[in-house]
């Protein structure tokens, strides 16, 4: 198949890329580079060093025999070249990471609020259109995320997308299949639950055929293509606005930091290996739907942990030190999170669960690298409210100067 990555060049859509070109499908990745931009504004780099996405490419090549072919492109924001650009190379499927992904970073600020809706929003629905305007039919799957559906307890599993329910009306109940109410708990979660409406709609009056993955926390550093060359690996961010909570335990416990947990650590998440995440697109890719079908929705996990459970794991692995620390987020202290995952289970994942040997990877990789960590940008610090903010620790190693007084 002609594939396009849009996000190619980022954490997921990188090892992706790699997975399905070397499976034999022409490759397309679509990126703005924005998540480099990011890292200059933020003033953190990978942990991981990272060469440019054309030396990247270069490196397969030599590596594999198999071109990666790169297009620099603003979906939010050139519309029009997208759409040439989709006329032109008529792909048969569409894989969407074109997103701006991290909910601490659509917290920061107004700007990031405002940057990350115009952004994410505007990108697939760009997409949407141009789909539609230029005729092509391709398979489109989407990165969503777990977090659509919110952190409560509801006492039952998460279904994958959809609830069947029961209306009260004048000639007696009627059933009716409805999206799950989406809970989102950061303008970053708004935004994938407003694609999940853009998606119906797109379906239901267009007939594009849609397949959106509600994932859950990614951790891992490699997949069996990222080993193959030391300017093939992945990047890995440890910082308090990007880095996933067990990889940054592990990057962490690597440097002797203390294991930041935030409130009780009675928060619930879902997890999946990197390797996992690469392996669930290709299936979603050979399971599409047909025209005119509902969106077909996955919950794109293998397992759910409490933080605190985490935390005390790696400690117990590393000899880490644990630091309780107040909540920069506004949810709930406890949770619990249910969640089917049935569909991937039926064709044919065979998931990868936390083993001693993969966390040990992380923390050998963190080791490696661990004179391109700066200290400072490890704390979570972006709060979700002002009231919030005036509580954060931002020094969890208790390093800053005291007064003499």
């Amino acid at each position: 198949m002609k594939i396009a990555v849009l996000g190619g060049d980022g954490f997921c859509g990188w090892p992706t890329a790699l997975h399905l070109s070397d499976q034999g499908h022409e490759i397309h990745i679509i990126d703005n580079l924005s998540r480099r931009w990011i890292d200059t504004e933020l003033g953190v780099q990978s942990l991981t060093p990272m060469d440019s996405i054309q030396e990247r490419c270069r490196i397969w090549k030599q590596e594999s025999g198999r071109t990666l072919n790169f297009h620099l492109l603003d979906l939010a924001n050139e519309y029009q070249r997208l759409r040439a650009w989709l006329e032109a190379h008529r792909p048969d499927a569409i894989i969407h990471f074109a997103e701006q992904r991290a909910a601490p970073y659509s917290m920061k600020s107004d700007r990031h609020k405002v940057y990350t809706v115009n952004n994410n929003v505007n990108a697939t629905h760009n997409l949407l259109t141009a789909m539609v305007e230029t005729g092509i039919d391709a398979h489109l799957v989407h990165l969503g995320t777990m977090g659509v559906y919110g952190y409560s307890s509801v006492g039952a599993p998460i279904p994958e997308g959809y609830l069947d329910i029961e209306i009260d009306t004048p000639t007696g109940k009627k059933e009716q299949e409805i999206l799950y109410p989406t809970r989102p708990g950061s303008v970053y979660h708004m935004t994938k639950s407003l694609d999940q409406i853009l998606f119906q709609f797109y379906a239901q009056n267009d007939g594009l055929r849609i397949t959106d993955l509600h994932q859950g926390i990614v951790w891992g550093t490699h997949t069996e293509q990222t080993r193959r060359h030391e300017q093939l690996i992945n990047r890995f961010d440890y910082d308090g606005d990007y880095g996933t909570v067990l990889n940054r335990f592990l990057i962490q416990a690597a440097i002797g930091y203390p294991l930041t947990v935030h409130g009780t650590g009675g928060q619930t998440r879902a997890f999946i290996h990197l390797q996992d995440s690469v392996r669930c697109i290709e299936l979603a890719l050979k399971d599409a739907p047909q025209s005119g079908d509902r969106v077909k929705i996955f919950n794109q996990m293998t397992e759910t942990h409490r933080v605190r459970d985490l935390a005390e794991l790696v400690a117990k692995m590393t000899g880490a030190e644990i630091a309780w620390l107040p909540n920069p987020r506004k949810e709930a202290a406890e949770n619990d999170l249910v969640v089917e995952n049935r569909q991937f289970l039926a064709l044919g994942l065979n998931p990868t669960t936390l083993q001693e040997g993969l966390l040990d990877e992380v923390v050998e990789v963190a080791r490696k690298y661990a004179h391109r960590i700066d200290r400072k940008r490890v704390p979570a610090v972006s709060a979700w409210t002002r009231d919030i903010a005036k509580r954060v620790e931002t020094d969890p190693e208790g390093k800053r100067l005291k007064s003499a007084s």
